[in-house]
């Protein structure tokens, strides 16, 4: 099968489409073709390994000290379950699916992917497309989680910071349509409009000024990209308010029932994953140079097949 692997760290030109092994399902995995996967900063950072300089030793332990030991990339995908374990009752031959794959050796960037049926993996919403699809575990799950940190009640005040990213979109969606919070979103000039389309109530241009002195207090401040100072989301705090960071609250235990609220949410009509840009597999280095420039908007898919 045909799959992007990189066998050292360092730019996208490190990432090489070849030929590998398919996968054969065990007992209890479904094999899925894969029809789309993303580009997440995640992605990017194992790439170039960039991590904190605290982290480094154990950076080199996980992903690999010499050369990357999960050598495909790919923390979530989408695609059709094409054969299933004997032991396998909960999906079939045929079923469109979406999945995160961080707790499995990642592998999105390949033609095939075998899952554990008890992992993180639902039916796919039928109104989504593969690419819509395969950008919802990731940075759906980790806003519900960070969200859900921040105890929001209906009509509290949440500030998004970062609101036109990954998981800024669907912190907007989520923090508005089903926590029923009052939204604003920060984000720069040329994604205002579309992001109030996604339900924040107010938009704010942080190029053109410093938010933090407008003398608005929030009930919870969400840094959704990890570039606020801490001492400066914390001024726009109402004083039981709290402070959320995805570096720091978003955890590393995913939960299958957050991606089943995501599928419900989705189904309904709730929220909708945004797609800036969709790729071919063989301009997977194209897709990282962009991603790697900072400026998406949302999500980066790569359709695998």
């Amino acid at each position: 099968m045909k799959a992007i692997v990189y066998t050292r760290y360092g730019p996208p030109d490190v990432l090489h489409l070849v030929e590998i092994p398919k996968p054969v399902p065990r007992e209890n995995e479904v094999l899925a073709k894969v029809r789309a996967t993303t580009v997440t900063i995640g992605d990017v950072r194992m790439r170039r390994f960039d991590v904190p300089r605290g982290q480094w030793l154990f950076a080199r332990l996980y992903l690999g000290i010499r050369h990357p030991k999960r050598p495909v990339l790919g923390m979530e995908l989408a695609g059709d379950v094409e054969a299933v374990g004997r032991a396998v009752t909960r999906f079939k031959a045929g079923d469109a699916i979406l999945a995160s794959t961080f707790d499995v050796n990642f592998g999105g960037y390949a033609e095939y992917k075998c899952l554990p049926e008890g992992g993180m993996l639902v039916i796919k919403p039928a109104a989504l497309t593969y690419e819509e699809a395969a950008a919802v575990p990731g940075g759906g799950m980790t806003a519900l989680r960070c969200l859900k940190k921040g105890n929001i009640q209906p009509g509290q005040k949440v500030l998004i910071y970062g609101a036109s990213g990954a998981v800024g979109t669907y912190a907007v969606q989520l923090a508005r349509r089903h926590f029923g919070a009052d939204v604003t979103g920060v984000c720069s000039t040329s994604n205002l409009e579309w992001v109030q389309a996604l339900g924040a109530d107010r938009v704010i241009d942080y190029t053109r000024e410093d938010f933090t002195r407008r003398g608005e207090t929030y009930d919870v401040v969400f840094d959704a990209v990890g570039k606020l100072p801490a001492s400066q989301a914390k001024k726009l705090l109402k004083n039981s308010g709290s402070y959320i960071n995805v570096h720091r609250d978003s955890g590393s235990g995913e939960k299958l029932e957050e991606l089943h609220i995501l599928k419900d949410l989705l189904e309904a009509g709730t929220i909708k994953p945004v797609i800036d840009r969709c790729y071919p597999m063989d301009q997977i280095v194209e897709a990282h140079r962009y991603v790697e420039q900072g400026h998406k908007k949302g999500n980066v898919a790569i359709t695998i097949s």
